[in-house]
Protein backbone atom coordinates (compact mmCIF):
# COMPACT_ATOMS: atom_id res chain seq x y z
CA UNK A 1 0.00 0.00 0.00
CA UNK A 2 2.07 3.48 -0.67
CA UNK A 3 1.17 6.03 1.26
CA UNK A 4 0.04 9.48 -0.60
CA UNK A 5 0.50 12.73 1.85
CA UNK A 6 -0.87 16.12 0.44
CA UNK A 7 0.39 20.04 1.29
CA UNK A 8 -0.25 23.17 0.09
CA UNK A 9 -3.94 23.91 0.68
CA UNK A 10 -4.70 27.36 2.41
CA UNK A 11 -7.16 30.11 2.30
CA UNK A 12 -7.04 32.36 -0.89
CA UNK A 13 -8.84 35.27 -2.07
CA UNK A 14 -10.55 34.72 -5.18
CA UNK A 15 -8.43 35.11 -8.10
CA UNK A 16 -5.58 34.00 -6.66
CA UNK A 17 -3.48 30.68 -6.74
CA UNK A 18 -2.18 27.67 -4.87
CA UNK A 19 -0.13 24.83 -5.58
CA UNK A 20 -0.46 21.61 -3.99
CA UNK A 21 1.53 18.63 -3.80
CA UNK A 22 1.22 14.79 -3.52
CA UNK A 23 4.30 13.24 -2.43
CA UNK A 24 4.05 9.63 -2.78
CA UNK A 25 6.29 6.88 -0.76
CA UNK A 26 6.55 4.61 -4.03
CA UNK A 27 7.68 5.06 -7.51
CA UNK A 28 5.05 6.98 -9.49
CA UNK A 29 5.40 5.75 -12.49
CA UNK A 30 4.38 2.65 -11.65
CA UNK A 31 1.04 3.61 -11.06
CA UNK A 32 -1.46 3.58 -14.28
CA UNK A 33 -3.35 6.73 -13.50
CA UNK A 34 -2.50 9.81 -10.67
CA UNK A 35 -5.17 11.90 -9.94
CA UNK A 36 -6.65 14.93 -7.68
CA UNK A 37 -10.37 14.81 -6.39
CA UNK A 38 -12.19 16.96 -4.47
CA UNK A 39 -15.12 16.80 -2.10
CA UNK A 40 -17.10 20.06 -0.82
CA UNK A 41 -19.12 19.90 2.08
CA UNK A 42 -22.58 18.05 1.03
CA UNK A 43 -21.78 17.05 -2.40
CA UNK A 44 -20.03 14.02 -3.73
CA UNK A 45 -16.07 13.81 -4.69
CA UNK A 46 -15.35 14.51 -7.96
CA UNK A 47 -12.29 14.25 -10.12
CA UNK A 48 -10.40 17.89 -10.65
CA UNK A 49 -7.47 16.02 -12.82
CA UNK A 50 -5.81 13.08 -13.58
CA UNK A 51 -2.15 11.82 -14.75
CA UNK A 52 -1.48 8.81 -16.57
CA UNK A 53 1.93 7.17 -16.70
CA UNK A 54 2.43 8.17 -20.45
CA UNK A 55 1.98 11.48 -19.27
CA UNK A 56 -1.27 11.75 -20.35
CA UNK A 57 -3.91 14.60 -18.32
CA UNK A 58 -7.11 14.88 -18.20
CA UNK A 59 -9.51 17.57 -16.35
CA UNK A 60 -12.71 18.54 -15.14
CA UNK A 61 -14.59 21.03 -17.55
CA UNK A 62 -14.99 23.48 -14.36
CA UNK A 63 -11.39 23.33 -14.13
CA UNK A 64 -9.82 23.65 -17.79
CA UNK A 65 -7.82 26.46 -18.57
CA UNK A 66 -6.93 27.43 -14.53
CA UNK A 67 -5.80 24.21 -13.04
CA UNK A 68 -2.65 22.03 -14.37
CA UNK A 69 -1.47 18.82 -13.68
CA UNK A 70 2.15 17.71 -13.57
CA UNK A 71 4.50 15.46 -11.94
CA UNK A 72 8.09 15.07 -10.84
CA UNK A 73 9.49 11.07 -11.36
CA UNK A 74 12.53 11.89 -9.55
CA UNK A 75 10.52 12.94 -6.13
CA UNK A 76 7.87 10.81 -6.72
CA UNK A 77 5.40 13.83 -6.60
CA UNK A 78 2.56 14.94 -8.09
CA UNK A 79 1.23 18.71 -8.50
CA UNK A 80 -1.83 20.65 -8.82
CA UNK A 81 -0.82 24.42 -9.90
CA UNK A 82 -4.39 25.78 -9.52
CA UNK A 83 -5.13 29.61 -10.85
CA UNK A 84 -8.09 32.16 -11.10
CA UNK A 85 -9.61 30.16 -8.11
CA UNK A 86 -13.14 30.72 -7.11
CA UNK A 87 -15.03 30.19 -4.22
CA UNK A 88 -16.64 27.10 -5.66
CA UNK A 89 -13.15 25.58 -5.21
CA UNK A 90 -13.42 25.59 -1.98
CA UNK A 91 -13.18 21.76 -1.15
CA UNK A 92 -11.02 19.10 0.12
CA UNK A 93 -8.46 18.05 -1.97
CA UNK A 94 -7.41 14.60 -2.17
CA UNK A 95 -4.72 12.59 -4.02
CA UNK A 96 -5.35 9.47 -5.92
CA UNK A 97 -3.17 6.57 -7.02
CA UNK A 98 -4.23 3.80 -8.93
CA UNK A 99 -2.63 0.64 -9.90
CA UNK A 100 -4.16 -2.27 -12.56
CA UNK A 101 -5.07 -5.43 -9.66
CA UNK A 102 -4.51 -3.22 -7.04
CA UNK A 103 -6.87 -1.47 -4.24
CA UNK A 104 -6.82 2.35 -4.98
CA UNK A 105 -5.10 5.04 -2.62
CA UNK A 106 -6.07 8.09 -1.37
CA UNK A 107 -4.13 10.74 0.74
CA UNK A 108 -5.72 12.34 3.44
CA UNK A 109 -7.24 15.21 1.60
CA UNK A 110 -5.69 19.08 1.77
CA UNK A 111 -8.30 22.05 2.59
CA UNK A 112 -8.67 24.76 -0.09
CA UNK A 113 -11.14 27.82 1.23
CA UNK A 114 -11.39 30.57 -1.50
CA UNK A 115 -12.86 33.15 0.16
CA UNK A 116 -12.28 36.95 0.70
Amino acid sequence: QVQLGESGGGLVQPGGSLRLSCAASGNIVSFNIMGWYRQAPGKQREMVATITSSGNTNYADSVKGRFTISRDTAKNTVFLQMHSLKPEDTAVYYCHAYRVGYNSNWGQGTQVTVSS
